[in-house]
């Protein structure tokens, strides 16, 4: 919807109706991504595509129908359909499509607003009705269903955390959940075998994810092909480059002194969700010590989670990942990293 906010505002400034349709879900070589949109208003104006071009004629004729109606519709279009050919998918494709009045979208004027200003927000639809989830988890709207609404919201705020989008189950219910958000950071500082299973994990759990090091020899995309972005420079002249939100995870895995310790002074600055440092207790005492000689205040020290991870008796690179991603995983959402077979505390964090 990025790509046509600014229409929908002026239509809403108007006072305009309008039928919005979304891409949802799609297999094999579809030509547009879920959440790619096009509206059509009462005037017959369009703004935006779902296809490229492929459906868009099909697509018009229900969102006239939807306007008319002021019922939402779904539909799935691919060469497997009887029209294939009719509505014009020849590339292979199957992209399935959700076309709402204007009526039904919740807080239609807040989300633009928050969507043109490059807020985070995103929104929990279904064909008759839709959920707003904003940053601090407050909803607006319903999906008619408190217990749906809780379920969804849930599920909606853990993707925006990370700026996804999915279909997801709510209440044995399918939802599509869109965020409006770039996706979370994860900077992975150390070119070594533990930081190539740090950023797969990273990027499985849906995180940007880069890889920075000093040293060109390792740090080259053959030994890291999972991740997004390979950086060459020392770390902390990097970390004091680019950007860093309160999303963003860093983790320090080049247990060396002469890169650690200027790279933690700027990483304990910066807004970061999460700090950790890998190393043995000595090499962690011992660098806790030179931050403090270094002037890093007793606040910010407290931030560092050293030696990395949670205690899963980890040995591998990978294992060491998964214990990694689950202290990250627990720091996000408020979990213990106790067993949940010991606790009797709701599962899911409000």
């Amino acid at each position: 919807m990025r790509d046509i906010v600014d229409g929908l505002l002026a239509w809403r400034a108007s006072g305009t109706e309008f039928a919005l349709a979304t891409v949802v879900n799609t297999w094999r070589s579809a030509p547009r991504q879920p959440g790619a949109a096009m509206a059509v208003n009462a005037s017959g104006d369009v703004i935006g595509s779902v296809s490229g071009g492929c459906v868009e004629g099909a697509v018009y004729a229900a969102a006239q129908e939807v306007l008319e109606t002021q019922k939402a519709q779904t539909h799935t279009y691919g060469v497997s359909d009887g029209d294939a050919f009719e509505v014009g998918l020849t590339c292979g494709g199957t992209i399935e499509i959700m076309i709402q009045p204007s009526s039904a979208l919740a807080a239609v004027d807040a989300v633009l607003d928050a969507v043109a200003a490059g807020r985070p927000v995103a929104t929990v639809t279904v064909p008759d009705a839709q959920l707003v989830v904003w940053p601090d988890s407050s909803v607006s709207g319903t999906l008619g269903d408190a217990e749906l609404d809780r379920q969804a919201a849930q599920q909606a705020a853990g993707l925006l955390a990370h700026g996804r989008s999915a279909i997801v189950q709510a209440c044995e219910r399918e939802v599509f959940v869109q965020s409006y958000a770039s996706p979370a950071r994860m900077i992975v500082f150390g070119a070594i075998d533990f930081a190539a299973a740090v950023a797969r994990i990273g990027k499985f759990l849906g995180y940007q994810v880069t890889v920075c090091d000093a040293r060109g020899v390792f740090a080259t995309p053959a030994r890291f092909p999972e991740a997004d972005e390979i950086v060459v420079e020392w770390p902390h002249r990097y970390l004091e480059s680019t950007d860093v939100d309160e999303r963003t995870v860093l983790c320090v895995l080049t247990h060396d002194p002469k890169f650690d310790i200027p790279l933690l002074e700027v990483a304990l600055r910066t807004p970061a969700r999460y700090i950790g440092a890998m190393g043995s207790r000595r090499t962690c005492a011992d660098r806790v010590e030179r931050l403090r000689e270094a002037g890093v205040p007793e606040t910010a020290l407290s931030r560092l989670r050293a030696p990395i991870g949670l205690d899963l008796g980890a040995r591998t690179p990978e294992e060491t990942a998964v214990a990694i991603a689950a202290e990250i995983v627990a720091l996000s959402w408020g979990g213990s990293g106790a067993p949940l077979s010991d606790l009797t505390a709701p599962i899911h964090r409000q």
